[in-house]
């Protein structure tokens, strides 16, 4: 067997043994979503080690600099924070990136402006890749980390791809384990703990020279305190001068979700590309969510690029959740997060590209970027408890929303 086979072969059976550990140390009564969850990366398994005899190169990231001001306005909240990115590679085998990332948030949104004051809070994210390059195959590793006053998380994957026929065709694989820490201002005795298992498959096409295609699909598995220590749902009490009371919401301590999406980039001959994605969500909550956006991107000259892009989203509610229950305690698993209430949202983007002329050596090229999106969302059975009148009959809750992006490219 040729070196670079056996190198790719390795590579697959230490992911097999990856993702075997992470299903056998936890979640053993999760038989059902385990037994789908092999299926998938066995078969991937295979066609990776049967390309690994095909010609053919991958390529690694070029190197990079990025830095990002991001800003998010709506519902009451407000989002904003800067982010630094630095990629890059050595020998053209190893390239490895960092990134330091913040959300510095100030938020009254409805949830909020119902129970309790509004706050402000910073969060820091910190995250470290490495991706090793033979031939056609690209292995990679990261680690993430990120913390604020009451929640920590930290992940850690692993990925794995090849491409074949000539590079005509790239299939992924990606695992991922994380674990975070809850814990709730106020309250020195309260802290849990959250598991989380992502695994994903991906196939990419070039079917001719203007058309790529790609198809998705992730299993997720949650386990431990999913719910938001300082949320809570509301039910029917005439006694209470505004004919409802809360209390905290209960969740399920385990979630399953599956995800399958298909996009495609269709090169237009005037340089242009239109872009389009599909993707259906599904979970154990009862959850089911459809999501298309388009894109396109025009370029004006070798320097100017125009973006436009349109979004729209639908989804059902968890199937425990309710505006309003009729009662304390009414049932075992509570919730009123609006997340998981039955909604829609759509946005409409707008972004341009300029390459700066090239003002230093060692610099390849670079480009400023600004993207706009304006964004709506509507809540079908989420009220708004502020609004007063007869609980339960309040008008449905809906919000506009601004994002935006600024960031500064830097090849070298």
């Amino acid at each position: 067997m040729p070196k670079a086979q056996q190198e790719v072969v390795v590579a697959a059976t230490e992911l097999i043994r990856y993702v075997i550990l992470c299903f056998w140390l936890g979640y053993p009564a999760m038989t059902v979503l385990r037994t789908r969850t092999q299926r998938l990366w066995r078969i991937s398994l295979l066609t990776l080690m049967f390309a690994a005899s095909q010609s053919g190169a991958a390529v690694l990231p070029e190197d990079r600099i990025d830095l990002l001001y991001h800003s998010f306005d709506g519902g009451g909240a407000d989002i904003s924070g800067p982010s630094v990115l630095v990629r890059k590679g050595f020998a053209d085998k190893l390239s490895v990136t960092a990134n330091y990332y913040v959300d510095m948030v100030s938020s009254a949104s409805i949830d909020v402006q119902a129970t309790a004051s509004p706050y402000r809070e910073e969060r820091t994210e910190m995250s470290l890749g490495v991706e090793y390059l033979n031939d056609k195959t690209v292995v990679a590793m990261s680690a993430t980390q990120s913390e604020e006053n009451d929640y920590d998380a930290r992940t850690m994957g692993l990925s794995l791809s090849q491409s074949f026929f000539g590079d005509l065709t790239t299939v992924s694989m990606s695992a991922s384990v994380g674990q975070d820490t809850v814990r709730r201002n106020g309250d020195d005795g309260f802290e849990d703990q959250v598991d989380r298992k992502r695994f994903g498959v991906s196939l990419s096409q070039i079917i001719t020279g203007d058309l790529i295609i790609a198809a998705n699909a992730e299993l997720v598995t949650d386990e431990g305190y999913l719910n938001n220590p300082y949320r809570s749902v509301r039910f029917a009490d005439p006694a209470a001068g505004s004919g409802f009371a809360w209390q905290g919401e209960v969740y399920p301590r385990t979630r399953n979700s599956d995800a399958v999406s298909v996009r495609g980039i269709y090169y237009l001959p005037w340089r242009a590309s239109f872009r389009t994605e599909y993707r259906f969500f599904s979970d154990s909550w009862d959850i089911r969510a459809h999501n298309l956006e388009i894109r396109y991107v025009h370029p004006v000259d070798d320097a100017l690029t125009f973006e436009f892009s349109a979004r729209r989203y639908q989804q059902t509610a968890a199937s425990f959740y309710q505006d309003l229950f009729p009662y304390r305690d009414a049932q075992t698993f509570m919730a009123r997060d609006k997340e998981l209430s039955a909604f829609n949202s759509s946005s409409l983007g707008f972004g341009a590209s300029w390459e700066l002329p090239r003002f230093w050596q060692a610099v390849d090229r670079s480009t400023i970027n600004i993207f706009y999106d304006r964004m709506q969302f509507r809540y079908d059975n989420f009220r708004d408890a502020t609004a007063g009148g007869a609980a339960g009959s309040e008008p449905a809750y809906g919000f506009d929303a601004s994002v935006l992006r600024v960031f500064l490219s830097v090849w070298y």
